[in-house]
């Protein structure tokens, strides 16, 4: 399993990233977009590897920084003079996410979009206590199962967790979420954990219910005993040095900072 960065930028679209918007490719060639904030549409237009009318996706939540860029990717699938989409593909997201997708795109008001044309639209299923993939409830894509869990934001918002299941890998992608036991449960083993950081060094002293920091993120990892950990949605006020600290302080394990065009292999 691989993962690109196309957007990791937190809140908004920064001077040199996208928003938020990975994407992940299976061993036997899934590809699935995680968010697709503004940018993350041109982002993939810069990897000779990725066809915009061949993704399947999933939405962590439905904040614009993490799905802005929909309306615009479906203007590619549809209406792309030689490369549209062919058939259809899964869209994982919120309850809300089909109005509140639909209104991002619709003409008028009253007659959001209907994308039923183009994907196959599901809803999170999510389970509870430590994560056990042969009880808690996923969505299939292939061979790549997705998983889910309920994170704290200040909207419907999920954790994600990808596993391969011919290459034995596994992701999880917090989406953005305050901090929360949950985190470190579902996450428990996995190879590589895609952790927003966005308060910098840690969330002491911030609004609650939002976001980590590094701290927080670092904690986290270290409690699910993931492989590596990956900080992301660090805003481009963002103080880099000081979430990683924070990260470093609480987490021995590999840490590494997304930047855009970034490869991870797992």
């Amino acid at each position: 399993m691989e993962i690109i960065v196309l957007g990791c930028s937190g809140s908004v679209a920064g001077p040199d990233s996208a928003a938020s918007g990975y994407f992940l490719r299976g061993s036997q060639g899934e590809n699935v977009l995680l968010d697709v904030g503004p940018g993350v549409l041109s982002a993939m237009q810069r990897e000779p590897e990725v066809n915009p009318a061949e993704c399947h996706v999933v939405f962590s939540h439905m904040h614009a920084d993490h799905c802005l860029d929909f309306p615009s990717l479906m203007v590619w699938r549809r209406f792309h003079p030689t490369d549209p989409a062919v058939g259809k593909h899964i869209l994982i997201g919120p309850q809300m996410a089909a109005e509140h997708l639909g209104r991002a795109g619709g003409d008028f008001l009253d007659r959001p979009d209907d994308y039923a044309d183009s994907f196959d639209i599901r809803v999170h299923m999510t389970g509870s206590g430590v994560f056990d993939a042969s009880a808690w409830p996923h969505h299939t894509i292939g061979q790549l199962a997705v998983y889910s869990a309920p994170a704290i934001h200040t909207t419907e918002s999920y954790l994600t967790r990808v596993h391969d299941r011919v290459s034995g890998t596994s992701l999880v992608y917090s989406g953005d979420t305050a901090p929360t036991e949950v985190l470190a449960e579902f996450a428990h083993g996995a190879d590589a954990l895609l952790c927003e950081a966005t308060w910098g060094e840690s969330c002491e002293g911030k609004p609650e219910g939002m976001h980590m920091g590094g701290r927080e993120a670092g904690q986290a990892a270290q409690a699910a005993g993931v492989g590596s950990l990956v900080l992301t949605h660090i805003p481009p006020w963002g103080d880099v040095e000081a979430t990683l600290r924070g990260a470093r302080a609480e987490f021995g394990g590999e840490i590494l900072v997304a930047e855009p065009g970034m490869r991870i292999h797992l």
